[in-house]
């Protein structure tokens, strides 16, 4: 596999973690089919157990956990082909950054002279017990300003 595949591969999160556990003969010695690229090895997976193969089995062949396999297939099932595509882990969006928080920043703000999220982080964390990072807080007056519009 060239070095150009693999950090394409990595920059769009596909890259297999584990490319030695890939065992189905599709993916030995073969030009087209690439353990590396989790997409294929999850598609072929699915195929397999569409096929008829047992779960276990087709985890097996293909590196994956029962559970992983269970997940891949039921999100081609309601995705098709853009549901094996790894979804992005941990929080999604602003979940400490609160409307009261929100509420209070602005309020501060009106208040007060105008000053950065650097100085805002201990005050909210003084008065809410939250501790935020300031680009996260940028990012949340950031969002509710264009909503705003």
């Amino acid at each position: 596999m060239t070095d150009t595949k693999t950090e394409r591969l990595r920059q769009s999160d596909t890259l297999n973690p584990r490319p030695d556990a890939v065992t189905d003969p599709l993916f030995q010695d073969s030009e087209f089919f690439d353990p590396h690229d989790l997409l294929q090895v999850r598609y072929e997976m699915v195929r397999c157990a569409i096929r008829g193969a047992p779960l276990k089995e087709a985890a097996a062949r293909f590196g994956l956990s029962v559970p992983t396999c269970v997940r891949v297939n039921r999100a081609f099932r309601e995705g098709g082909l853009q549901g094996l595509v790894p979804q992005r882990r941990g929080p999604r969006g602003a979940h400490k950054v609160t409307p009261e928080i929100l509420a209070f920043v602005q309020q501060y703000l009106d208040d007060h002279e105008p000053i950065g999220s650097r100085r805002l982080v201990p005050l909210i964390e003084a008065r809410f017990g939250v501790r935020i990072h300031p680009r996260s807080l940028d990012k949340a007056r950031a969002k509710k300003t264009a909503g705003r519009r």
